[in-house]
């Protein structure tokens, strides 16, 4: 989520060649700059690290040094601005100094010829200017840069009224979903659910065919008219192939002359899946080298953040100024999502999801699930469950990150670490060269950590006894720390290198880590503690009030019969609920907003809502939430209204360009793209990114997602999405057995 200066900070002399013109009368005037008029604050405007810049009277005004060399030694800019070939693009701008000066006006693509590139002389006195050029290369990142550097005597610019204006497409427009067939473009399972979506305006049901990899037709049929899909706008028909149960690779569904990706039915398409989710979880571990005999080749990396410069953590890290006196050596656990912090909140969810399928698969007798060497991580042949093993090493983590005794607050729990900025994209973990920082200790940090805690002390009691003990002492410690300081908030405003997490109503939290104790330890003081119940909200790392009640039926036999019941009761309402909203839409989400708006994640909230129906299934064995939860995969796979698959290396089109600051094969060639197995993000209704509100404008819910490394409000990976979908896959490979 950096705000940085990509690659003005290393810009290159130009040599550029400039093709000026007058602007045609008839062009649309498309605005290309965002908050130009500076009305909403600084964002995403960014300056040089010499330049200091704040909004002031209405205008972007920034202190210039003294002493620097070249014009691009100091800068204010914008960053994502897309650009046409052959479009010209009138750049307009008002600036004062406190001096006399003279800057450059630039326009400019990675690696291309700038679109503009003009010298204006600015006075004390405001001036408007106006330039014009014609791009010769098309992209979505060009960058807006005012050069000002190489001044003899500091000073102070000011602008205002910034405008970037030209293109044929408008903002938002020129986006192609591809086919209307919209299938899973990976596969389905031979004995499960097998439809797909048709976006086709007609009124009156329409023939469809399956054909196998040779275009014989192997199936045909009439098209359901399902109607208008609210979230996306289009008019969708479902085919409906199940009765097809011929294994094979290269299927695809044809309507008219539009024909779907290619796809696979096969016996167990879900068994990769499962490790390959797993998998991630190795991968973004931090202090320990990803070695390429686990991770291959493309992914191994030296070990971070173990204290070895350039790194300044995590082996002795200090608390944010004020906040405490002491050090502590956090190294280890998970790199959260696109940036590099580890947070507990986000942690413990992640880890907890990992145990819980541990939990699932052994009451279901899962033993795929409960394989040592399921993965390929250095610890696959120690006699312990695989799944085991990668959620104790973010387990351990989470126990580092309690206070330690004698110290105020002692037994509550540090809310996060991270770096002091951001650090720019893409940084390898053993080049983060920024100071770290514990920040201040949070009851929503410290009862995360009691509910993880307790449910490790109990799966770990067969494997690893003394591993088990130190869990229950930690979660009993933070238990206690957190009756005693119930409401210690994590602030909102603590976003600076890292995502604040912020979360002021604990009662959740409280409910959880109760029933995850009571769980352990069947002592009846928790039980008065667990008064959450599930809801169609669902769950999320700020809401984990329905974990009490998916632990409780996960574990029946460990609760009051009559809290069983009721738990029961409510989870099969929730999950029936879900089923019926992706029955009521045109593609098989199983999120479906009652406001319509598509949240930061949403494809965790498709996951999560799984995972609630999944349990469902257990508890009845009926086959309509089998069904429901495979074809949420269906879903994640590429039948959705963007024709696109949100998981890395599944699926023709599939998102791998996530934000992430190690896999940034989009910036860097040399790196590769997240690992196969990797859940992006998904759409995100508020466009929270300048590449998102750049080229999603006027976006359908469904359709507000790009893959592209920039939109982190669209389009990041996280370790608590792909905890869900692992265990949402180990689910279906499970099923499909």
């Amino acid at each position: 989520m950096s705000h940085r200066a990509r690659w003005g900070a290393v810009f290159l002399a130009p040599v550029l060649t400039v093709a000026l013109a007058a602007t045609p009368a008839h062009a649309a005037e498309y605005e290309r700059v965002l908050n130009g008029t500076f009305d909403s604050g600084k964002s995403p405007w960014w300056s040089s690290g010499n330049t200091p810049s704040a909004v002031s009277l209405g205008r972007l005004c920034a202190d210039v040094p003294a002493g620097t060399v070249n014009p691009w030694d100091s800068m204010i800019g914008q960053n994502d601005i897309p650009l046409e070939a052959g479009q010209p693009y009138t750049l307009r701008f008002t600036a004062s100094a406190t001096r006399d000066v003279s800057l450059r006006a630039v326009v400019q693509l990675p690696a291309a010829p700038a679109t503009l590139n003009k010298t204006a002389t600015v006075t004390t006195t405001p001036k408007s200017f106006q330039f014009t050029g014609t791009s010769t290369t098309a992209g979505l990142h060009a960058q807006l840069q005012f050069q000002q550097g190489g001044a003899a005597q500091p000073f102070t610019l000011c602008l205002d009224d910034v405008s970037l204006t030209g293109g044929a497409v408008p903002p938002g427009g020129g986006r192609d979903f591809g086919s209307p067939v919209r299938t899973n473009q990976y596969g389905y399972a031979v004995h499960g659910p097998k439809k797909a979506s048709i976006v086709d305006a007609s009124a009156t049901p329409v023939q469809w065919r399956l054909l196998d990899s040779s275009g014989a037709v192997v199936k045909n049929g009439l098209t359901r008219v399902q109607g208008t899909d609210t979230a996306s706008g289009d008019h969708v028909h479902i085919a409906d192939f199940g009765s097809v149960h011929k294994a094979g690779t290269g299927y695809t569904l044809a309507v008219g002359t539009a024909t779907s990706y290619p796809f696979a039915i096969a016996d167990n398409p879900y068994k990769t899946l499962r490790k390959d989710s797993l998998g991630y979880f190795y991968a973004v571990r931090s202090g320990t080298p990803i070695e390429a005999q686990y991770a291959g080749d493309a992914y191994a990396r030296p070990a971070g953040h173990l204290g070895v410069a350039p790194n300044k953590g995590d082996t002795d890290v200090p608390c944010q100024p004020g906040t405490c006196g002491y050090s502590l050596d956090v190294r280890g656990g998970w790199y959260d999502a696109g940036d590099q912090g580890k947070y507990v909140v986000n942690g413990a969810l992640a880890a907890w999801q990992l145990m819980d399928s541990y939990e699932r698969s052994r009451a279901q007798d899962d033993t795929a699930g409960l394989r040592d060497g399921l993965l390929s991580i250095p610890e696959n042949d120690n006699g312990v469950p695989d799944v085991l093993d990668e959620s104790r090493w973010e387990t351990e983590f989470l126990l580092k990150m309690q206070v330690p005794a004698g110290e105020p607050l002692a037994g509550m729990v540090h809310h996060k670490i991270h770096d002091l900025a951001w650090t720019a994209l893409p940084t390898q973990p053993d080049k983060d060269s920024q100071p770290r920082y514990l920040h201040a200790p949070s009851t929503a940090a410290t009862l995360n950590l009691a509910a993880a805690a307790a449910q490790c002390a109990r799966v770990w009691e067969r494997y690893d006894e003394a591993f088990a003990r130190r869990c229950l002492t930690a979660a009993k410690t933070a238990w206690k720390a957190a009756l005693a300081s119930p409401d210690v908030y994590a602030p909102g405003s603590d976003s600076v290198g890292g995502g604040a997490y912020a979360d002021t109503d604990v009662t959740d939290e409280f409910s959880w880590a109760a029933t995850e104790l009571y769980a352990t330890t069947r002592d009846r003081a928790y039980l008065s503690r667990i008064d959450t119940k599930i809801t169609p909200a669902g769950f999320s790392w700020r809401d984990t009030g329905a974990l009490a009640d998916l632990t409780v039926v996960r574990l029946p036999s460990r609760f009051p019969a009559p809290m069983v019941a009721a738990a029961r009761k409510r989870v099969l309402a929730v999950a029936d609920g879900f089923v019926q909203d992706a029955r009521s839409q045109g593609y098989p989400n199983l999120n479906l907003p009652a406001d319509g708006v598509y949240v930061w994640g949403s494809n965790s909230v498709t996951v999560n809502n799984a995972m609630v129906i999944a349990t469902a299934y257990d508890i009845t064995d009926r086959g309509v939430y089998r069904d429901a939860v495979l074809e949420s995969l269906d879903y994640l796979f590429g039948r959705n209204a963007l024709n696109q698959s949100f998981v890395t290396g599944y699926g023709t089109q599939d998102s791998h360009n996530q934000h992430n600051r190690i896999w940034a094969h989009q910036i860097d060639p040399k790196l590769p793209s997240p690992p196969p197995g990797s859940l992006a993000g998904g759409p995100d209704s508020a466009l929270q990114d300048p590449v998102a509100r750049q080229n999603l404008v006027g976006c359908a819910p469904a359709t507000c997602y790009i893959d592209d490394i920039y939109s982190y409000s669209t389009n990041e990976i996280a370790i608590n999405w792909n905890s869900a979908l692992a265990w949402v896959a180990t689910f279906a490979a499970d099923s499909a057995r």
